[in-house]
């Protein structure tokens, strides 16, 4: 009987200590390591993620990268390539600090549903309740000749509209955005140096919608005035606001509008040329503070942090003890809000996502077909310029964020083949 016990503990024992070699031996990993045959991972399948990386980077097509995969709450894979400077080539630290871009947008979200469930933010009150200056906005009509004429909105922009991007509202600069009126809009590379919601408020007021209100998903500056809007409900800075609702009480360190000065050594950096066409390219909020936390596209933070909000999703609201959201608001900001009277252009701005809706905040599946990834009806997602991603698939419990420095093109590459090999890896 005691060999059997002691057989039986020493299997125990080696199954619960197996080394998992795709997580990195480093402190204050925040969340347990899984077992890869438990987890539903193979390690052949893994390993593709690294050798993927070591070829781009051997090419020099990106600096370097980090990604974490979590299933069922514990780390599958948690592993940095590459260098985090391509200048000084430092290598890529797990605790890198990128520049998140519109991946800031799904946090903005959450802090707009946490008033909204306290009865402080109704998700049908009006913009212009906020900002009464929004009020002489009308929508831009192009005529066949090339003229424009200017319409009264049929309905204001409601806080809905502004969380799923159906408020008429554009950036400038975007091939996928149609009239000449999203011309006069500021990009969202400009957006970090607007000298704060002050400018911005009086910029857009000025400008048209480009669609009536509640018509067409039309991807936005929408996440700019929603973080306008909480710095009023909430009397607080945007940076401040999410620090005390979000950042905070999930323990995300290294995550917000400005890095101080003793952390700036771990931003990552990109190629001052882009690799495909030999143009310079930048990442503003890495380079130069920014002088406008816009809602839209101008926090920083780690892939560790943003597992630990991607983790609170898809347990329902709450990591650790902290309840963000009820699970019911969760299932209101991942359920598809793009209704059979919105056209849906989501695929215009994410091509690989043919077969996904919107939430309020994210991307959402809605078929099993249909997307060039693999993935299950209700995996939501949003990503980042710069070259950051992040996904969610509730039904297979898995949280996936990468960073790289890869502001140009190659992002969207980045985007799907992570996706691919990480759906690769899956044995169940």
């Amino acid at each position: 009987m005691l060999k059997k016990l002691v057989l039986l503990c020493g299997i125990t024992i080696a199954f619960s200590t197996q080394a998992n070699d795709f997580v990195a031996k480093t402190k204050n990993i925040p969340f347990p390591v899984a077992n890869l045959a438990a987890a539903g991972f193979s390690s052949e399948g893994l390993a593709r993620i690294d050798q993927f990386f070591a070829s781009e980077i051997s090419k020099n097509r990106v600096p370097g990268s980090v990604v974490g995969i979590l299933r069922d709450g514990k780390l599958v894979y948690l592993k940095a390539h590459g260098v985090l400077d391509p200048e000084t080539k430092t290598p890529m630290p797990i605790d890198a600090i990128f520049a998140l871009a519109s991946m800031t947008k799904p946090m903005v979200s959450v802090g707009v549903l946490n008033l909204t469930q306290q009865g402080k933010l109704p998700l049908y009150s009006k913009a212009i309740d906020y900002y009464p200056e929004l009020s002489s906005m009308k929508v831009a009509i192009q005529k066949a000749d090339g003229s424009i004429d200017y319409v009264n909105p049929r309905r204001p922009i409601t806080i809905q509209d502004l969380l799923r991007h159906t408020s008429g509202l554009t950036y400038g600069g975007r091939p996928d955005t149609g009239g000449s009126a999203s011309a006069l809009y500021p990009a969202g590379a400009d957006l970090p140096s607007m000298n704060g919601t002050k400018e911005f408020i009086s910029k857009i007021a000025q400008l048209p919608l480009v669609y009536q209100p509640g018509t067409v998903f039309e991807y936005s500056v929408s996440f700019e005035m929603l973080g306008a809007i909480l710095e009023k409900v909430s009397n607080k800075s945007l940076d401040q606001y999410l620090r005390d609702t979000l950042w905070a009480p999930l323990n995300m360190v290294d995550t917000g509008f400005h890095i101080p000065e003793s952390k700036k050594s771990r931003q990552a950096r990109a190629f001052k040329l882009n690799p495909l066409d030999n143009k310079p390219q930048r990442i503003h909020p890495v380079e130069k503070d920014v002088t406008f936390e816009c809602g839209g596209g101008c926090s920083l933070g780690t892939v560790t942090d943003y597992l630990k909000f991607g983790q609170m999703l898809v347990n329902g609201g709450a990591l650790h003890g902290k309840r963000i959201l009820s699970p019911q608001m969760v299932q209101l900001f991942t359920s598809n809000q793009l209704g059979k009277n919105i056209d849906n252009r989501v695929a215009n701005v994410e091509p690989h996502r043919d077969g996904y809706g919107f939430g309020l905040g994210v991307a959402v599946r809605l078929e099993p077909g249909l997307a060039a990834v693999p993935g299950n009806v209700g995996e939501f997602s949003w990503n980042g310029s710069y070259g950051t991603a992040f996904f969610a698939d509730p039904k297979e419990k898995l949280v996936v964020v990468f960073g790289t420095a890869a502001p140009g093109e190659l992002r969207k590459y980045y985007r799907e083949q992570v996706q691919d090999l990480i759906y690769g890896a899956m044995t169940r």
